[in-house]
């Protein structure tokens, strides 16, 4: 249980992330500045903003479990990070730049028809819903133990914070939150590792050695099967996710359009790739550390404790005073990033807009806004509870969602490789990804006969769902062409 100190240290963050957003209140009562910012935000800010997402509480407490209950592979998600950037920079920047709208998916209605836009903006709308009530919930179930807050409580309270401070000061608030977010977050993890190192005996040397001799450093297996998480499954695995978010994510997209122009949108992409790989790297390697500690004082650790547990049990006994409260505040900077602002963008843009009122005025649209703003959170904060009882199941949901995102990636690329617009071929191919999706995500939802079952390793879901929609949609747009309508 953390002491007065270290719950006032907690606090006074949370209050701080309130205070930004009232703080952005002032400037963010038009729709130009709540949804981006007016185009003026310096690139720095933009990456920190957008890293602080990529480091959830799934990565800050899972991250470590995975690297003390097994070993690296994990981590080779991480690696692909620069390559998308790389791509992301060259292409999907000056795309979404170049187009001027704060939609990510505006230009799939001109490319393939009004269904394709509605169809990634209720891919985004599923998953971010997961995504959120996910976050919370595991951000609940590890502060309970350190803090006393009761997991109901908790959750209720940091869903009402991330909703307070984007409903008072839009993505600008949303942007400059997260750099807090990022530096209490960093600052936290090398508290607790510099505390860690100093806690094993022989430090950084024995945590390599150790960790080593019990093969805890292994990336996984080079050979080239599909069927295992090897190196090159997770590689592209994470190549795909990590396109998806710079690609296709409105929660990222709409971050870079708020740049002040080309060159700081590009920075901040770079930034934010350039700063996951070496901090997931910390997180594993902390893990792996705690394997150590903890192999070194099996007394301190309490028998069948589950992988992801050992962190949070580490920062509640072995921190001083103060320093515990810091890095508790990091898991809460982990978890409060929020993505309501591009939720509720996506609400007024691409759906009260779209089809209910077209020529809103502009206080009616600040009315949609932060209403709607109101209405994600609120739903957030439901699933975040539903979890309690049913989690199995909306594990599932989170995990079919996620992957649906996939969908939107092969259809994005599809409409900005092929030569012209192509309705036939876009709704052919979406249709007929989702349904191999279905099909390899079944094994994870229901039990199947082994002679229909996916062989596949999860990871290669997402991968597949995407290739299938972009060759389906080429291999029809071609034939249409070579054959005509």
């Amino acid at each position: 249980m953390l002491s007065s100190l270290d719950l006032l240290v907690l606090v006074g963050y949370l209050g701080a992330v309130l205070g930004v957003g009232f703080w952005f209140a002032r400037t963010s009562g038009s729709t130009a500045e709540f949804t981006a910012a007016s185009r003026s935000l310096p690139g720095w800010a933009i990456g920190l903003s957008m890293f602080g997402s990529y480091i959830s509480s799934i990565s800050f407490l899972a991250n470590p479990g995975k690297a003390y209950a097994d070993n690296w592979n994990a981590f080779v998600f991480s690696l692909a990070a620069p390559f998308a950037a790389a791509v992301a920079v060259r292409w999907f920047v000056p795309f979404y730049r170049r187009s001027g709208h704060i939609s990510a998916y505006e230009h799939l209605e001109q490319r393939f028809g009004l269904w394709a836009r509605t169809y990634a903006v209720v891919c985004f709308m599923l998953y971010q819903m997961a995504r959120m009530g996910t976050v919370i919930y595991l951000l609940a179930l590890a502060a309970n133990p350190l803090t006393g807050w009761g997991v109901p409580a908790t959750i209720v309270v940091t869903g009402a914070l991330m909703t307070i401070y984007t409903m008072a000061g839009g993505i600008k608030a949303v942007v400059w939150v997260g750099v807090l977010q990022s530096a209490v977050l960093m600052a936290g993890t090398l508290l607790a590792i510099a505390m860690l190192l100093i806690k094993t005996p022989g430090g950084v040397s024995e945590i390599v050695e150790a960790g080593a001799a019990a093969d805890k450093f292994s990336l996984g297996g080079f050979d080239a099967s599909l069927y295992a998480p090897t190196f090159w499954v997770v590689l592209v695995f994470g190549l795909v996710t990590h396109l998806t978010n710079f690609g296709v994510d409105q929660s990222y997209v709409q971050r870079y359009i708020t740049a002040r122009d080309d060159r700081e949108a590009v920075k901040s992409v770079w930034i934010t790739a350039l700063l996951y790989v070496p901090v997931a790297a910390v997180f594993f390697f902390i893990g792996t550390g705690l394997f150590v500690f903890y192999g070194q004082r099996p007394e301190l650790l309490a028998s069948g404790m589950k992988a992801d547990d050992v962190f949070p049990h580490f920062i509640a006994t072995q921190l001083p005073v103060g320093a515990a409260g810091l890095v508790v505040a990091a898991i809460f900077a982990a978890s409060m990033d929020s993505n309501l602002s591009s939720m509720a963008t996506l609400t007024l843009c691409d759906l009260y807009q779209r089809y209910l009122r077209p020529q809103a005025g502009e206080r009616e649209a600040m009315r949609v806004l932060h209403l709607s703003t109101l209405f994600w959170g609120a739903i957030s904060v439901g699933v975040a509870l539903a979890l309690m009882r049913v989690g199995t199941a909306l594990d599932a949901w989170w995990q079919l969602a996620g992957m649906l995102s996939g969908g939107v990636l092969g259809l994005f690329l599809l409409g900005l490789v092929s030569r012209r617009p192509d309705n036939a071929a876009g709704a052919i191919a979406v249709v007929t990804g989702a349904l191999v999706i279905l099909w390899m995500s079944l094994p994870s939802l229901v039990d199947l006969p082994a002679s229909v079952r996916n062989p596949l390793h999860s990871h290669m879901t997402i991968v597949v769902g995407t290739l299938t929609i972009f060759l389906v949609g080429m291999a029809i747009s071609t034939l249409r062409r070579a054959f005509g309508p």
